[in-house]
């Protein structure tokens, strides 16, 4: 009889639970409070997108892709997708391999469910919400509707590639560009009256950085072409980067990117990095230290030329690339073997940037690590080097790669606002090679949000709209355009 009594009972109360459940990723997703959702409605929803680092494709961008379907739009390129499928045991065929598009949606949609907690989960149904309409979850049972959607959805002229840029109400676009490219999609797309959004070209020097590698030679030969110079010497290396990046200045660019393993600094004089390229172009191989050093002296030939032309310097640091050996041999970089360093960069860091003040010659820096645990080293660092009249002249990055994440871009900006000043943080950027990456900046938004709501509901910051209109707004977007003086 106690029992049959205490089933109803039970039964009452799952019905209740049912009841208090927040629906999945409605429209007060990651909004748990009255001020979260007003500061998100009301301000950061609002704003335009400026994607300051990205890897999109420019060519993409000039011919206007519309893309056959969602595989080609979506897991193309998509290394974070990849290796999330590799954890889910799907083999490599159904990833990068000879599998047909349909094969490879059907792969990704059987992994989804396995993604509790994941930030693809998120980003995934943020992307079929936003751009196709699609509120169900992705799962075997719902790939083929969902397939059949999107794919319809992706045939409107809305769709293309640009379609799909207006449609993210995005005005900025920095891409990654090596300083030997052309920069001729540039060209067609600033040419082209009906491209809405501006794209800018950004420097990134990796591959004369990069002094260790077998095709070292080979590029310098590719880069001296570009700049229409030999270079054969430590000062002609020099003056091609100063020719590049006044010819990149001159279409337009406001920002460059460097990718380190490790920041080591040490200081080297004009003699010596000359030597030490003369060696490796003469086939030696450097010692370690010597690679140091010949990356510190680029680096202090390339700072004065940043702060000539206004262009921001970002350094993404603290990756190793490449660990799996026999993947890499088989598919090449940037396919998802990649991982945390398990070393410091704190000393080579400060080393650095000291280096580059002493030279009056530190450019407006963004800094971002791969390692969680840099943030706070940044946070500090950041604060001795700042000058009078840029607010945050040096800055830390977004949550980066493996921090991209909802508790690591909570750590991201809670180290900001303990260390610095989050007013002037510069914001979100996507740092993909997918055009369906911009609802990121809405998760992010969501996320800042519900963390300064929370700092206003609990009592640690005044309830002032107007100021907290100006922080939001600035974060989301205001901040990054006037940081890298860009004209919209």
């Amino acid at each position: 009889m106690q029992e049959k009594r205490t089933l109803p009972q039970k039964k009452l109360i799952n019905k209740e639970r049912l009841i208090q459940m927040k629906p999945f990723m409605d429209e007060e997703f990651l909004l748990s409070t009255g001020t979260a959702r007003q500061l998100y409605h009301n301000y950061a929803a609002k704003m335009p997108v400026v994607d300051y680092h990205c890897h999109v494709s420019p060519a993409e961008i000039a011919q206007n892709r519309q893309f056959d379907n969602i595989t080609q739009a979506w897991l193309g390129g998509d290394h974070y997708k990849w290796r999330a499928m590799r954890s889910n045991g799907v083999p490599e065929a159904l990833i990068t391999g000879c599998a047909s598009d349909r094969e490879k949606f059907d792969a990704w949609a059987a992994t989804m469910p396995r993604l509790i907690g994941n930030p693809l989960y998120h980003w995934t149904h943020l992307e079929l919400k936003r751009y196709f309409g699609v509120d169900v979850p992705l799962s075997p049972a719902t790939a083929e509707e969902i397939w059949r959607a999107c794919n319809e959805k992706l045939k409107e002229p809305g769709m293309s590639v640009r379609g799909i840029i207006d449609r993210s109400r995005v005005t900025v676009i920095c891409t990654t560009d090596d300083p030997a490219d052309d920069l001729g999609y540039h060209e067609a797309i600033a040419a082209d009256p009906s491209c809405k959004v501006k794209v800018y070209p950004a420097f990134r020097p990796d591959r004369v950085l990069a002094i260790e590698k077998a095709d070292f030679a080979d590029y310098l030969k590719k880069l001296g072409q570009a700049a229409d110079i030999e270079i054969s010497s430590f000062e002609a290396l020099c003056e091609a980067l100063r020719r590049r990046i006044k010819f990149f200045a001159e279409h337009g660019c406001k920002a460059s990117d460097h990718g380190l393993g490790k920041i080591v600094c040490i200081p080297a004089t004009e003699q010596e990095a000359d030597a030490f390229l003369k060696k490796r172009l003469a086939g030696e191989t450097l010692s370690e230290r010597e690679e140091h050093a010949f990356r510190t002296a680029v680096f202090c030939a390339l700072a004065p030329e940043y702060a000539r032309y206004n262009i921001v310097m970002q350094i993404h640091f603290g990756v190793v690339r490449n660990v799996n050996t026999r993947k890499f041999q088989a598919l090449g970089p940037d396919t998802g073997f990649d991982t945390i360093a398990p070393y410091g960069c704190a000393e080579g860091l400060i080393a650095l940037l000291d280096q580059l003040e002493r030279k009056n010659a530190l450019p407006r820096t963004v800094l971002y690590s791969l390692s969680p645990c840099d943030s706070e080293l940044i946070g500090s660092a950041i604060g001795a080097f700042q000058n009078e009249g840029i607010g945050c002249k040096v800055q830390l990055g977004a949550g980066w790669w493996f921090n991209d994440t909802k508790t690591g871009m909570i750590k991201q900006l809670t180290d900001y606002a303990n260390l610095s000043v989050l007013g002037n943080f510069i914001g979100m950027l996507t740092d993909s090679r997918s055009f369906l990456s911009y609802t990121r900046h809405e998760y992010f938004r969501r996320i800042l949000c519900e963390l300064i709501g929370s700092w206003v509901e609990n009592g640690e910051y005044p309830a002032d709209m107007a100021a907290l209109k100006e922080i939001i707004e600035g974060i989301s977007y205001n901040n990054t355009m006037s940081y890298f003086g860009f004209e919209a």
